[in-house]
Formats: structure tokens, sequence, C-alpha cells
């Protein structure tokens, strides 16, 4: 049996990538997490969501919508995030099916290191 790709589209199976992280390893750079972000929206994972969160920024719960399927993800750019920097910033756009409909969200995320590993801050519309 083929290993299911990852939803974050870097073509690899999504046990040696996005896999990974949500079972507890690191991301080793923003756009990693971003990526992981993303699949955690795809799979269903509320709970990494709110791990890698920034606690300044991080609601209190989340409630994924079900009928939502995650389609795709284009990473625009990345600002930082270099093995010294604390701080990043990754636009991308995230392509989503739901209600017989195509939808789209583009943002400009905000992320830092906290404690060594890089959590989310927040985003604007991109």
């Amino acid at each position: 049996m083929t290993p299911k790709r990852c939803p974050c589209g870097t073509g690899l199976p999504y046990g040696e990538c996005c896999g990974r992280l949500h079972d507890g390893t690191a991301a080793a750079a923003a756009e990693q997490l971003m990526r992981s972000r993303y699949s955690a929206f795809a799979v269903g994972d509320p709970a990494y969501l709110l791990a890698t969160w920034d606690p300044g920024t991080r609601p209190r719960s989340l409630e994924l919508d079900p009928a939502v399927r995650w389609t795709g993800l284009e990473v625009l750019a990345t600002t930082g995030g270099g093995l010294f920097d604390a701080e990043d910033t990754v636009t991308f756009r995230a392509h989503a099916r739901a209600g017989g409909a195509d939808h789209l969200q583009a943002e400009h995320s905000r992320f830092r290191r906290v404690d060594g590993c890089w959590v989310y801050v927040d985003g604007d519309p991109a």
C-alpha cells in the first residue's frame, strides 16, 4: 500500500512530513510549522493547532468544521526564519471546498520562537 501523501503539498508521505510534527517533533522553521498547521486543518487535529499557537494570541478552544475539505496549499513567500532568527513571516494561499463551493484563504502569517519552538502568532489577509 502506498503511503498517503502529506496534505501540505511537499509530495512526501504524511508520516515523513507533517505527521511526525503532529506526533511531537518540533518544526525546524516557521514555514514547516505553517505547513504542518495547514495539514492539521486538513486531517482534523485541533489539539495540534492549539499547541502550536502563541500563548498570547491562542483561543481557549478551537472547533474545526468537518464540512470543510482542504484541497491545496501554496506558499508564496517567507521572511526570516533562519537558524538564529526569532521571528518569521509566511505568506500563503490555502484552498478549500465546502458546501459545494471553492474557498480561498490568503494570509500573511507571523511566527516567533517560544522556548526554542516556532509558534503561530497571528495573520493578516494577504
